[in-house]
């Protein structure tokens, strides 16, 4: 199994590539601080000494933007990384030991998945509102069991293979089987899952602050811009829109990186 790159793939790489660049040095290059007011140009439309406009404080929408897309996509990078990395090191430990440790496992991940992942993601945030830890923790916590299921359940596959078995049977150590033979199958899989989870974070982190529950103003995220501008939707209808388009985009470009393998 391989993860090639067909064309929607290559399309999402392209578009996701595209933010991270403006999230990485769009705040370097615009030199704005995404909290400075204007109180003389409130809702000020695109163009002029404000490219994309601002928002009802005066605020650089496209400042605030930059920031906004470097916060979400390092925080979705972040979420997936541990849940992933936990997930897959305790799905191959559980499929290799078998028995207790297998079974225990087993019943942690399904009272977990019995659990809604933003209501597992509001029980942590309660604890903080408004903070980044919580947040971070209450996704990772929700993702890491897909992970270990599917790793789980390849891994058992695997380890019944032939030439797996014979280099358990030569010697070779837990380490270098699941570094060797284990993980290179797994990747393709991993991949797509990861893909899929980064898109799934961002929509959350959003939701989490569209709603009041996540980060709040005036941090610069997409959720909570949206829900500071939507009282002047009438007024300024596109700088509503601007950061439900970046939510658009980024979760298309992680759904098409995700994709199946087309031509």
């Amino acid at each position: 199994m391989t993860f090639t790159f067909s064309r929607r793939r290559a399309a999402g790489a392209a578009l996701i590539g595209a933010l991270a660049l403006f999230g990485t040095l769009g705040p370097a290059v615009i030199a704005a601080d995404p909290a400075q007011q204007d109180l003389l140009a409130p809702l000020a439309p695109p163009g002029g000494d404000y490219l994309l406009g601002t928002d009802h404080y005066g605020r650089s929408l496209l400042a605030r933007l930059a920031h906004a897309t470097r916060l979400s996509l390092g925080l979705a990078v972040l979420t997936v990384l541990s849940a992933a990395i936990p997930g897959t090191l305790l799905g191959i430990a559980a499929a290799w030991a078998g028995g207790i440790a297998d079974r225990a496992l087993g019943i942690v991940s399904d009272m977990i998945l019995a659990l809604p992942g933003l209501l597992l993601v509001l029980l942590l945030a309660a604890f903080a509102p408004g903070q980044f830890l919580p947040l971070y923790l209450g996704l990772a916590l929700a993702q890491w069991v897909e992970y270990f299921r599917v790793t789980r359940a390849t891994a058992r596959t695997l380890l019944s293979r032939p030439h797996v078995e014979a280099s358990r049977l030569l010697g070779f150590g837990p380490g270098y089987i699941a570094r060797r033979l284990i993980l290179p199958e797994l990747a393709p899989v991993l991949a797509t899952l990861m893909a899929f989870n980064m898109g799934t974070a961002v929509l959350a982190i959003s939701t989490l602050s569209f709603i009041g529950v996540g980060l709040h103003p005036p941090t610069a995220e997409w959720g909570s811009m949206a829900t500071e501008l939507l009282p002047y939707y009438f007024e300024a209808p596109f700088h509503v829109l601007m950061p439900a388009a970046m939510i658009l985009l980024t979760v298309l470009g992680f759904h098409l990186l995700a994709g199946e393998d087309r031509s």
